[in-house]
């Protein structure tokens, strides 16, 4: 079924930020660790009365956390009012007297350390970047969201526009299963049968061809060694006037000359073909069978066979009933695809699309601009942590630089003053901006927590669908709700679930939806009814084939004479004793290469040359005689074979193929009518295959091809699962992640800072004491340190 391919690729991949969504996951579970109720335990709840206690066992970790934010928001501009009271009033580290210890310096230095390390974190770890990234990945994600958008309509659009092509493709490939039961309609019904009785017409043919090929064979073979016979004559002749020159009686050529000597005998033809009995009168009886042509007189016994069935078939109306069966269900089939709303759904349902994808298109100019303020406030809201950490970072560096151990609480330096001062503005900061963040994190975590748990977890593990699938949830009187909305029928077995599922593994929406049970296929392909009157018919067929006679006495007796052609008088024997012979005595190449090999052994000269020549000679004898002899003897070696076999089943075979030919008349004569109509049921079987093959295709087609309804699953994934869920709730949970870890520390950074700037700042007063055994009076000994003390003077 022709299909287009969908865009929209329903998955999101957040990239290096994933491992914070991870994080805030992570923490989440720790918050609202309960699983996620079923669908009966919610039913069970609402039944009882019980849901809100229920609710509050389940979201006990939301209302705690929320609770500990409320106080947040109430206790700490609470403090921070009476902290300022209290230093008013030169409490709580408002005066300005710093007493002395014997280790201020590691006090100064811890309080420090943690003053960085607690403006580490909110800047960092869990603080101002990580909101920061959160923010940036929602508005990014939300200007990337036209082009997914885009991609889900222009979806939706091909489902739309594909599914009544893919349904005018099936009902088109009807034709193809009526012609092809049309074309075997003319089709003779027992044709194939009378021409297996026939084989025995091939046999004679092979059978003449093989006599033709031993007769020319054998004449080829008889002039080929006669010739052989000669040129091997001269051949010896030579190499014996060659071994009779004076060179061969030297000691050093004597024993060679002798060996070549007593092997020239090997030179002489081994197979003698000419005392072969011919096969020329065999030949002439086939040949002579073969002038009455039984194969024209079997094809003319057949097409008279045809005709006549074909005549009284047309008069019984057969070809007219089974024509009239495949024009009904076609038409039946057409009809019904009319009478399907399938056109005024597409243009409604593309109507309510093309309506829906403006007021997309006009809106999201908006939804950019009230993101683009949403990125605003709460980049605002980031700077107001980021100004607290600044007013500590510069409070730690001029305290740290301007920092003179040698100089008393009320001589420090100015930097160092400053330094005490920017800790102390950074203080006053945080209690006024603390409150005002806690609130947007304990809203934004009550609303994304809450849509991550109720929501998209339950999305990811189809609990969402189980819970929406719930009997008589949605509606008291319905078991399920979506067959009640859609068949009016709340007893069907159709659930949000299995439509998702469905769709997601991208099957149609026949199957998907159970829309069996507003129109049946199988009703509309079953052939059984249309067929039923013409197996009636098909009963009281009667065909009359006694005028036809398959083979008549002329052709019997042709068969008989071939039997009688005397291929069974051929001495085979005498053929396959010569056959397997070799040509010649010994093999020329190698009787070649071995004079050769001794003629090198030779002294350097004329005897060497000569015996050479020879070799050369043999091998071209070889090459130019031998092998075509051993071509020729193949060939007859086939024919013999052929001859032999089929001379001893002959006589058997004419009288099987007479004796089928006498039943098979006899069956026409008697019989005719019982098997014309068997070979009818079976061409209505079938015919029947036909269409059980395209009723199978078509109803396979329609449950997993036509109208397959991926992109209903991928606008489904993308408003939820990357919409609301990725886009939307992962960035929301890690800002207020990030924006509460900042807040949180805020409470011991304003600690450590209010306890190090006592270190920084210029005190009004100080410590004076005399320690008479030391030698000291008062903070420090002049003349020890060289400082002017100014409580002395």
């Amino acid at each position: 079924v022709p299909a287009k391919t969908y865009d929209t690729g329903a998955y999101h991949e957040p990239g290096a930020i994933g491992i914070l969504f991870k994080i805030v996951h992570a923490f989440l579970y720790l918050v609202q660790p309960n699983s996620f109720p079923q669908g009966k335990q919610i039913n069970y709840f609402c039944l009882k009365y019980r849901f809100v206690i229920d609710a509050i066992y389940y979201e006990i970790g939301f209302i705690v956390s929320a609770a500990l934010g409320l106080l947040f928001i109430l206790l700490l501009p609470l403090v921070g009012l009476c902290f300022c009271m209290c230093r008013c009033c030169d409490n709580c580290g408002g005066e300005m007297h710093q007493r002395q210890k014997k280790n201020a310096d590691c006090q100064r230095s811890c309080f420090a350390t943690f003053l960085f390390v607690a403006s580490l974190i909110i800047r960092q770890v869990v603080g101002v970047l990580c909101a920061y990234a959160a923010n940036q990945h929602l508005t990014n994600q939300v200007r990337g969201a036209k082009k997914l958008v885009n991609s889900n309509f222009k979806d939706l659009k091909i489902f739309l526009n594909d599914t009544p092509a893919q349904i005018d493709y099936l009902v088109s490939q009807y034709n193809t299963t009526k012609d092809k039961a049309l074309s075997d309609l003319n089709s003779n019904l027992l044709s194939n049968k009378s021409v297996k009785k026939f084989h025995i017409l091939a046999a004679i043919r092979e059978t003449k061809e093989a006599l033709e090929n031993v007769s020319v064979s054998v004449e080829v073979l008889q002039e080929g060694t006669e010739r052989l016979h000669a040129n091997l004559t001269d051949v010896k002749m030579h190499l014996s006037n060659t071994l009779s020159d004076s060179a061969c009686n030297a000691a050093q050529a004597a024993s060679t000359c002798n060996i070549i000597r007593n092997s020239l005998s090997q030179l002489n033809i081994n197979a003698n073909f000419s005392g072969l009995p011919g096969v020329s009168s065999q030949l002439a009886k086939v040949n002579e069978v073969l002038k009455i042509d039984l194969s024209s007189l079997v094809q003319k016994v057949l097409r008279l066979k045809i005709t006549s069935i074909d005549s009284q078939y047309r008069q019984s109306n057969f070809f007219h009933n089974i024509k009239s069966v495949l024009e009904s269900v076609g038409s039946n089939i057409t009809a019904f695809t009319k009478t399907l709303p399938v056109q005024k759904i597409v243009a409604d349902l593309m109507a309510h699309l093309t309506q829906s994808e403006t007021y997309v298109q006009d809106y999201f100019p908006i939804v950019e601009q009230y993101d683009f303020y949403r990125w605003l406030g709460c980049l605002i809201l980031c700077c107001m942590v980021v100004l607290i950490l600044v007013f500590y970072y510069l409070g730690l560096l001029c305290g740290t630089c301007g920092y003179d151990k040698h100089a008393s609480p009320t001589t420090r330096g100015c930097i160092s003053n400053t330094g005490g001062n920017f800790l102390m503005a950074g203080v006053g900061f945080s209690f006024l901006f603390s409150w005002v963040l806690m609130i947007v994190v304990v809203l934004t975590f009550v609303t994304g927590g809450n849509v991550e748990k109720l929501v998209c977890e339950p999305f990811e593990d189809k609990n969402l669908f189980k819970i929406l699938d719930t009997p008589y949830l949605l509606n008291q009187q319905w078991k399920n709700y979506l067959a009640g909305i859609i068949f009016k029928n709340p007893n069907v077995n159709l659930t949000f679930e299995k439509v998702y599922s469905d769709c997601k593994e991208n099957k149609g929406i026949y199957t998907s939806l159970h829309l069996e049970h507003l129109f049946n296929i199988n009703e509309l392909l079953n052939i059984s009814m249309y067929t039923e009157d013409v197996a009636l018919r098909i009963e009281h067929i009667q065909i009359n084939l006694s005028k036809i006679i398959l083979l008549d006495e002329i052709g019997k007796e042709n068969l008989l004479n071939f039997s009688s052609s005397g291929i069974d008088g051929i001495d085979f024997s005498a053929y396959l004793t010569e056959i397997n012979k070799s040509v010649t005595k010994v093999d020329l190449l190698s009787f070649a290469n071995d004079l050769e090999a001794r003629a090198d052994q030779l002294p350097k000269g004329a005897l060497e040359n000569a015996l050479k020549g020879h070799a050369n000679n043999i091998r071209m004898i070889h090459n130019q005689q031998v092998v075509p002899l051993e071509q020729a003897m193949s060939t007859l070696n086939q024919s013999i074979r052929l001859l032999k076999r089929t001379s001893s089943e002959l006589m058997v075979k004419v009288k099987n193929v007479i004796s089928a030919v006498n039943d098979a008349q006899n069956l026409i004569n008697n019989n005719a009518s019982q098997v014309i109509v068997q070979e009818t049921k079976k061409y209505m079987d079938t015919i029947i295959g036909y269409f059980e093959q395209y009723t199978e295709w078509v109803k396979e087609s329609i449950a997993m091809e036509v109208a397959a309804c991926k992109p209903i699953a991928n606008v489904i994934d993308t408003a939820v699962d990357i919409f609301l869920c990725s886009y939307i709730a992962d960035s929301v949970n890690t800002f207020w992640f990030g924006l509460g870890g900042s807040s949180v520390f805020l409470i011991p950074a304003i600690i450590f800072a209010v306890k190090l700037s006592k270190y920084y700042r210029r005190m009004d007063t100080e410590d004076v004491y005399d320690d008479t055994e030391n030698g000291n009076n008062g903070y420090h000994k002049e003349h020890l340190y060289g400082i002017h003390n100014p409580v002395f003077t």
